[in-house]
């Protein structure tokens, strides 16, 4: 590359522009650390609970080990269930309650559904376990999901997994977008 010349003119208007120039000592430059804004607290929900609608003994057949849960609310278009079952929504939270008591597990539960319906999720991911050692072959945690995930007045549908994600140990949950 070839220098650049400067006139005199120029470079007499340069320095009068720039004014009275000191060089500098030190190269580091302290940054004031600015106030960190004030916590806010998170904001704390009354009852988990309430989400549950009130049902009379909702008469639901008891699944098995490999028995698939499907359920899809009123209303909602028949091809919904089919594009959830497909993985359409994609996920966006996911939660594993395999060893949990049925109550210690409805309580994550619901706390999760609440917290992603807060965070606008739209699918999440639900591991319950098949029940391999539950008594009479008859899944605990399989049939409260089932029965919970229906009561829940946030949940639009669900449907077992595909064996990729767990198959019938496993459930896909579409939530309805809360509106602000």
């Amino acid at each position: 590359m070839t220098k650049k010349t400067i006139s005199i003119e120029d470079s007499d208007l340069f320095r009068d522009t720039v004014g009275a120039v000191r060089p500098i000592k030190v190269d580091k430059v302290l940054l004031k650390q600015a106030d960190k804004p004030k916590p806010y607290p998170k904001k704390t929900i009354a009852d988990v609970e309430t989400y549950l609608k009130e049902t009379p003994d909702i008469a639901i057949e008891k699944v098995g080990l490999e028995d698939s849960l499907s359920f899809a609310a009123p209303g909602l278009q028949k091809n919904v269930l089919k594009r959830l079952r497909q993985g359409f929504f994609g996920l966006d939270a996911e939660i594993d309650l395999h060893g949990l008591s049925s109550q210690e597990a409805k309580r994550q539960l619901l706390c999760f559904l609440t917290d992603s319906v807060i965070r606008h999720c739209r699918c999440v991911h639900i591991v319950h376990g098949k029940g391999y050692r539950s008594a009479d072959n008859h899944p605990v945690l399989k049939n409260n999901i089932n029965l919970w995930l229906r009561q829940h007045e946030k949940v639009q549908a669900f449907c077992s997994a595909p064996p990729k994600d767990g198959g019938t140990g496993a459930v896909f949950v579409l939530l309805s977008i809360a509106k602000n």
